[in-house]
């Protein structure tokens, strides 16, 4: 047996739902696999397209969306590995693969052969006689080859290739440094002095960090943002708040070899060069082709709605948080590290309870079988856990998930602390999608959080943003494993990216609904339910501190869009446009956005939410609306809602036209009004 028939990445998994033999996979292996497997599809592609057969829906579309099974196989791994539990040898990996795999990307989509197959396809698709998720699949296919170049010809052609190599590089130089500079920072608390104001389950997450990075200290605060939160809400030690605040907004933008400026620099001038190769004058432009909202005018029309309410709802809140700091005998202004921390003394007035009060009954054990429950209830699925499927870290558990005929219907990994080997955040994945088209193909997703663990032997307790985390998470989990298409390209999460977030924001609604605290909400020590009367309280505080959460992601929106509409080729000084434009759209002082430039790997790590960072305030449209359905009928847990629900947003992928799927699940086009109700950013004597 030789090298490449000996590679683990290149075989047969003989394991529970065919899982990779994680235990067994080495950095080395991923180079020469995917090497080997980029040239099997090649050699795949070049037989559909020379095919002496005319053209058809099942020789071309349905067996190009067949092909490539070893690729995508290694591919999702070496993917989400370089993201979840890395080390200096996989980056090194993915550093030398990334352009590599863009060059085969490329490749697929610049096969001359193939799209002329397709492209005639596509041309009669109305004398096909198609059904409705074939004509989908043809089309969705045609659109990514010519959005990736296919219609361009000669020099042009060979610059897009060209360009799309480069920006893989680049992408993932921006993503290790953002993870090198999370990963390297710790700020000591070397005494009572500097522990000063903080709850004792943030002492012992604290003190958990410290021990796990070697620290002599009774804490240390890292940039994960289950730590750094906490410690800015609560700490006394305003001049501890500003340090850790300001190498939290650093991060991807201190100068040296990590220095994220001149990447995002390159990286915005190829993307207009991208635009122009497509005869549009700017990125945002050419990026909307592909979206719900369609153009930036429309997006404009939604964050306007938005913008100047929260603005003046966040200065509301502004005078608040100053009047508590004089209550307190301070003088100095608000400044951004004191936000969070005057907010949570506010709201404890204001309401009579503070987070510390609810964690107790937030375990993270518990939270996730209040996920798995409501799954249940409403789509009749159940979570058996599997702990003889080894994953690629000890704390990864593993659970089949089941139908309502308890037949296997996906595996669930559940990935839920921060650890230095794991980019920050909060997102979901796959390491393989439903399909049905060439034997049933169930679906592999895994969730990776970022939660602070508890030392060993004590539960690991979730804040109230920390369960909306988890809930939004498996929401989009819960989109891969309920996927019922035929073709793995419509799969899952694999929809517009303005309608892909939709899944996750409406699930989050039952994360504090009170039937569901009342049932899996108790105290982690004496097994007590939560007090009905606190969950009244967290649901009157839920419109608190609105005006903040909504300029922080806002103001991300707005510079977005304005960084991708500008015709800049040499890219531009983010640093200054940053400055600019957040001065011209009258950010608050006390305000920053929630991702600085440097470290916004929604833009620049990938290009997925370029020109769309918007997408959660409109799905967040789509959620509110959406999940009035459910109070209209009177039941969280309404069957006939909940059926239409799972029919025609969950289950159906990429199959339908997502204005088409939400309008068959709300019976009509949704209402802004809703979401602005929810936020409390109605003007006065507007209806809600």
């Amino acid at each position: 047996m030789n090298d490449l028939e000996a590679n683990l990445l290149l075989q047969p998994w003989d394991t529970p739902f065919g899982v990779a033999p994680f235990e067994r996979i080495r950095p080395e292996h991923f180079a020469p696999a995917l090497e080997e497997a980029m040239r099997r599809h090649r050699g795949e592609l070049d037989a559909i397209a020379g095919s002496a057969q005319a053209p058809t829906f099942a020789n071309t579309v349905a067996a190009f969306d067949a092909s490539g099974r070893d690729f995508t196989r290694a591919a999702f791994v070496f993917a989400n590995l370089t993201k979840s539990e890395t080390s200096p040898a996989l980056q090194a990996v993915e550093r030398e693969m990334a352009p590599r795999l863009a060059a085969h990307q490329s490749a697929v989509h610049l096969h001359e052969g193939l799209f002329r197959r397709i492209d005639g396809l596509h041309a009669r698709r109305d004398e096909l006689g198609l059904a409705p998720e074939e004509r989908r699949l043809l089309e969705r296919v045609h659109l990514d080859f010519v959005l990736e170049g296919a219609r361009l010809s000669g020099d042009a052609r060979a610059r897009y290739a060209q360009i799309a190599e480069r920006l893989a590089g680049l992408m993932t130089r921006f993503s290790q440094n953002v993870l090198a500079d999370e990963a390297g920072y710790r700020l000591p608390l070397r005494d009572e002095r500097d522990l000063a104001g903080l709850p004792a389950w943030l002492r012992a997450a604290l003190g958990e960090a410290a021990r796990a990075s070697g620290e002599a200290h009774p804490g240390v605060v890292t940039l994960s943002r289950s730590l750094i939160v906490p410690f800015l809400t609560f700490s006394s030690r305003r001049d501890l708040r500003e340090e850790a605040f300001k190498a939290w907004v650093r991060r991807g933008g201190n100068a040296g070899e990590r220095d994220n400026h001149p990447v995002a620099r390159e990286i915005l001038a190829l993307r207009n060069e991208q635009a122009r190769l497509h005869g549009y004058a700017n990125y945002a432009d050419f990026a909307l082709l592909d979206r719900m909202a369609g153009t930036p005018d429309a997006v404009a029309r939604l964050l306007k709605q938005v913008w100047e309410p929260a603005r003046a709802k966040a200065a509301e809140e502004c005078r608040a948080l100053a009047e508590m700091a004089r209550s307190l005998g301070e003088t100095h202004a608000i400044e951004p590290w004191d936000w969070r921390h005057y907010a949570e003394k506010v709201r404890s007035a204001r309401y009579g309870f503070d987070d510390a009060q609810l964690k107790p009954y937030f375990s993270l054990d518990r939270m996730l079988a209040a996920a798995f429950d409501t799954a249940q209830r409403l789509f009749g699925i159940s979570f058996v856990e599997r702990p003889d499927i080894r994953a690629y870290h000890p704390d990864v558990r593993a659970f089949e998930v089941r139908g309502r005929d308890a037949k296997p219907v996906g595996l669930f990994l559940s990935d839920n602390f921060a650890r230095p080997s794991k980019r920050g955040g909060a997102w979901m994945s796959a390491y393989r999608w439903q399909s049905r088209a060439h034997g049933e193909s169930l679906p592999v997703i895994v969730n990776n959080n970022n939660f602070a663990k508890a030392p060993a032997g004590e539960p690991t307790l979730l804040s109230a943003d920390d369960v909306r985390t988890l809930f939004h998470e498996f929401g989009h989990g819960l989109h891969g494993l309920l996927s019922q298409v035929t073709y793995e390209r419509l799969s899952g999460t694999q929809v517009l990216r303005d309608f892909v977030e939709l899944p996750s924001q409406i699930f989050e609604h039952w994360a504090f609904e009170p039937e569901v605290l009342a049932r899996h909400a108790r105290h982690h020590a004496t097994g007590e339910p939560i007090p009905a009367e606190l969950v009244e309280r967290l649901a009157r505080a839920r419109r608190f501190n609105q005006g903040f959460d909504a300029v922080e992601y806002t103001a991300c929106a707005l510079v977005d869009m304005a960084l991708h509409a500008r015709t800049d080729p040499d890219g531009v000084d983010i640093d200054a446009f940053e400055k600019e434009e957040l001065a011209r759209i009258g950010m608050p002082r006390e305000i920053v956005m929630r991702h600085r430039l440097p470290h916004f790997g929604h833009l620049f790590a990938s290009a997925g939410y370029a020109a769309g960072y918007y997408v959660y305030m409109w799905a967040e449209v789509l959620d509110a609306d959406g999940y009035g359905a459910f109070v209209e009928a009177g039941n969280p847990f309404d069957p006939a809602v909940a059926e239409r629900l799972l029919r025609y947003v969950y289950s159906s992928g990429g199959s339908r036209d997502p204005s088409e799927a939400y309008r068959a699940f709300r019976g009509r086009d949704p209402s802004v009004t809703p979401m602005l109700a929810k936020r409390g950013l109605l003007a006065e004597g507007q209806p809600a």
